[in-house]
C-alpha cells in the first residue's frame, strides 16, 4: 500500500518551530510529507530545516519551476491526500475562508480539494476577534477540520487561549481522522440534499432556506467509512464531496425521477433535502411582468410525497429522513415516522438561528420506532453526520 501523502502548510508565526517535530511524527508515522511556507514563515525557521526532515525541495514562493512540477501550486495540491494548515496564523485563516490566493500557500490551498486540517494559533486578543471567529465558521461551513488553540503561556508573555496545541496532539487529531474506520465497506448508500427549485417563469422560482450542508456531510462522512454513495443534490453553492458521484437535480420531480432509479440499487437512502411542497401549475414561458399589477396569483399544485413513497417501496433498504419542525418536535416527529413507514428520522428544530438551514452547527433528535428518542446536543454538522451513521449501523 501507497504511503499517504501529507502537505504541510507553515504560515508566519512563532509556533513555527513546533512544525518541524510534526513533520517528523508524521514520516515516523509512515507518511510521505512535503512543505509549503509563506515568507514569513521563513523568518522564523528556514526551509532547509524542512527539507532535510521531509527529504523534499520546500515550497516557497521562490522555486524555480522543475519538470515534475510544471505549475507547482497545481502539483502539490494533485498530489495531496490531507493538506495541514500549522501553525495557522490568523492572516491565513482569513484567506482560506474568503478565498484569496496572492502567495504559493495561499494559491495551493485554494487549488486543493482533498480535506483540509487547520490548528490555528495566535493572540488570544486575535483568536476572540469576531472576524477570526467568522471566518473559522466559514472554514467549517466550507468543510474544512478546525483544532482550537489551547490556553498556555503566549509569547507575549502571559497566558490566553491561542497556543497552538502540542504536535504530539496534532498528529494524534489528524492520523485520527485520516484513518475512518471502514465499517460501511460494501455497502451502497444514497443520499438527498439541498432544496429543491420550482419555476415560476425563466426568471423567478419558488424554493428554501435550505443549504445542503447536512446532506453533504452525511454524503462526505459515509464516503469516508467506505461506502459507495450518490449523492442526489439540489443547487447548493458548496464544494462537491470526493470519492462518491453526484447527481444534480432542480425540481422535486427530478429528485423524485433520481431517486426512483436508483433506489432499489441501495441499502441505505437518506432523505436530507429539503423538497418543496408545491410546484406551479402552469409556469410562465416568459418573464411575467408588473404592469402596474399589485397583486399576481399564482396556482400552487402539491408535489408526490417522495419520502412516504419511497416508504411503501423499500423492500431491503433502511430509511432514514429529515424533518425541519419549529414546534411540538417530538408529536409532529414521531408522526412523520410512524405515516411515512421510516426506519429512523433525524428531528430539526429549524426555529432557532444558531443551527439548522444555513449554520456550521446543528442540534437533532434520532427517532427510531419502539425506542426513546437520541439528542444529539449541539455540534458541527460533520460530527452529527458521524453519529447519524454509526446509528444507521445499528439497523443493519
Amino acid at each position: 500500500m501507497s504511503k499517504k501523502h501529507i502537505a504541510m502548510y507553515i504560515t508566519g508565526g512563532i509556533a513555527v518551530y513546533k512544525a518541524a517535530q510534526l513533520v517528523r511524527s508524521f514520516i515516523k508515522g509512515g507518511y510521505e510529507v512535503k512543505v509549503a511556507m509563506t515568507a514569513s514563515a521563513q523568518e522564523f525557521v528556514t526551509p532547509q530545516t524542512f527539507a532535510v526532515l521531509s527529504q523534499h525541495e520546500v515550497y516557497t514562493d521562490f522555486n524555480s519551476k522543475t519538470p515534475a512540477d510544471f505549475v507547482p501550486h497545481i502539483a502539490l495540491a494533485d498530489w495531496t491526500d490531507a493538506a495541514v494548515v500549522v501553525p495557522a496564523t490568523a492572516n491565513m485563516i482569513g484567506k482560506m475562508a474568503n478565498g484569496i490566493a496572492d502567495d504559493f500557500v495561499s494559491t495551493a490551498l485554494l487549488a486543493t480539494a482533498a480535506p483540509k486540517y487547520v490548528v490555528p494559533a495566535m493572540n488570544e486578543k486575535m483568536w476572540q476577534q469576531a472576524a477570526t471567529k467568522r471566518n473559522v465558521a466559514c472554514l467549517r461551513a466550507d468543510g474544512s477540520e478546525i483544532l482550537p488553540p489551547v490556553t498556555g503561556f503566549l509569547a507575549e508573555g502571559y497566558s490566553g487561549q491561542g497556543r497552538m496545541p502540542e504536535p504530539a496532539e496534532i498528529y494524534a487529531w489528524v492520523t485520527a481522522k485520516l484513518t475512518h474506520q471502514q465499517d460501511l465497506a460494501g455497502k451502497k448508500i444514497l443520499v438527498s440534499a439541498g432544496p429543491t427549485v420550482e419555476a415560476i417563469d425563466p426568471v423567478r422560482f419558488l424554493s428554501n432556506r435550505s443549504s445542503g450542508k447536512m446532506g453533504y456531510a452525511v454524503a462526505q462522512a459515509a464516503a469516508d467509512r467506505g461506502a459507495e454513495v450518490t449523492l442526489i443534490s439540489g443547487p447548493t453553492a458548496l464544494a462537491q464531496p470526493t470519492n462518491l458521484k453526484m447527481i444534480p437535480i432542480r425540481s422535486a420531480r427530478e429528485l423524485q425521477e433520481q431517486l426512483e432509479e436508483n433506489f432499489d440499487a441501495n441499502d441505505f437512502v437518506i432523505m436530507a433535502a429539503a423538497v418543496a411542497d408545491y410546484h406551479v401549475k402552469e409556469v410562465a414561458d416568459q418573464k411575467i411582468k408588473k404592469h402596474g399589477r399589485d397583486v399576481v396569483e399564482l396556482e400552487l399544485v402539491a408535489n408526490p410525497d417522495i419520502l412516504a413513497a419511497l416508504g411503501q417501496k423499500k423492500t431491503h433498504q433502511r430509511l432514514v429522513g429529515f424533518a425541519a419542525e419549529t414546534q411540538n418536535l417530538l408529536a409532529n416527529g414521531a408522526k412523520k415516522l410512524a405515516e411515512k413507514n421510516l426506519d429512523m428520522l433525524v428531528l430539526n428544530d429549524v426555529s432557532r438561528s444558531d443551527i439548522g438551514f444555513n449554520a456550521a452547527d446543528n442540534e437533532v433528535r434520532l427517532l427510531r420506532p419502539q425506542e426513546e428518542p437520541k439528542l444529539i446536543e449541539k455540534t458541527s454538522k460533520a460530527q452529527i453526520a458521524q453519529e447519524i451513521l454509526d446509528e444507521l449501523l445499528k439497523l443493519a
